[in-house]
């Protein structure tokens, strides 16, 4: 059994669990996106299955919301599992 398999063990079984996946996806944002548009991202969280991700252009907040299922499909996905639900942009 690998280190990895011993933590997510560990991670079932806690109720913890939920807690770190979203703070996880929240941290994903940046792989996710990349670092051009994460330079703009001032804040980011997920709270009962919306991430909220707060952008300081507005031109980008709006080209943003035409990919925020295709964001969220793709943290899912490294996730493993649906964690978010949808994307709030601020």
């Amino acid at each position: 059994m690998s280190l990895r398999e011993i933590i997510d063990r560990v991670m079932d079984a806690s109720a913890r669990k939920d807690d770190m996946l979203a703070m996880r996806a929240a941290y994903l944002w940046t792989d996710v996106v990349g670092p051009g548009v994460n330079r703009y991202t001032t804040r980011r969280y997920v709270k009962d299955g919306v991430l909220h991700v707060y952008i300081s252009s507005g031109p980008l907040k709006s080209e943003l919301s035409f990919r925020r299922e295709a964001i969220a499909k793709a943290i899912n996905e490294i996730l493993g599992r649906e964690v978010v639900k949808s994307i709030r942009l601020h």
